[in-house]
């Protein structure tokens, strides 16, 4: 796992696995904090605890983009701590009862991985969208819908850093994808949104690869809205440079089927 520091009040931490990022923000006056999503395999969940502690982040809460379940794994961190999560991401949780413990496990089948403690999320506290989290006595985070890429999401936009966390949205190393109760309208909605807040950032957090300066990412938010409005006409649009693997291929045909 990769740790980098983007700000003395944010650290950035990023799984082996999809590049898969969690953000841990402090408040300004140090008094708490919050990790936000979550990075993937068991030593990685170990190790954050310390990481954390080592730079002096006391971590009060817990916080995911939306409810996939590689994004809801600090509870194995942080056993007695509070996840928070928007409203649409806690009904789903709550209507999807046991769906990321059975993909998890999947998972773990799939890549060899053992001895992981079962997942259990406690009481998810959902949080209103468009809304505001305080951050210590002087600092609040912004909740900004966004969804498409499933039905639930939430951005987190930092103002006292400029920083942007914006979940399964403008990767670098990934399409965007069409998931399980996303749709079209929705994202484009979403990318519109989020450019906004773009406009403003120093520094953007995707939920899958490396943070983005300002203008790489207005670039990826380009190159999305033109690939998502491509599938909403004849679907046939290249692919963005840097995401043309066979893989990005898959997602692409998958995405063709979803609106199909």
């Amino acid at each position: 796992m990769r740790v980098v520091s983007l700000h003395r009040d944010v650290l950035l931490l990023t799984s082996r696995v999809w590049a898969t990022t969690c953000t841990v923000v402090r408040a300004p006056d140090g008094s708490e904090s919050f990790v936000i999503d979550s990075p993937v395999f068991p030593d990685e969940l170990e190790i954050l605890p310390q990481v954390v502690e080592q730079a002096h982040f006391a971590v009060s809460g817990l916080l995911v983009t939306h409810g996939d379940w590689d994004h809801l794994l600090g509870r194995l961190a942080f056993p007695q701590t509070t996840v928070g999560a928007g409203e649409q991401t806690a009904a789903r949780l709550a209507t999807e009862v046991g769906a990321a413990q059975r993909a998890l496990r999947e998972f773990d089948d799939e890549h060899y991985v053992q001895g992981r403690r079962p997942l259990g999320l406690g009481a998810v506290q959902p949080l209103p969208v468009p809304g505001r989290l305080s951050v210590g006595e002087s600092a609040e985070l912004e909740l900004h819908l966004a969804n498409g890429h499933t039905a639930d999401g939430v951005a987190f936009w930092l103002p006292w850093v400029s920083v942007l966390i914006c979940g399964d949205y403008l990767s670098p190393v990934e399409l965007p994808m069409i998931s399980e109760g996303g749709n079209v309208a929705w994202y484009l909605e979403t990318l519109e949104r989020l450019s906004r807040l773009v406009e403003q950032a120093a520094t953007v957090v995707p939920g899958h690869g490396a943070p983005l300066g300002s203008e790489q990412a207005r670039r990826i938010l380009a190159e999305d809205v033109a690939y998502i409005a491509s599938l909403n006409s004849a679907g046939d649009a290249p692919l963005p440079e840097g995401r043309r693997t066979p893989h990005q291929k898959r997602i692409h045909a998958a995405n063709l089927a979803a609106i199909a």
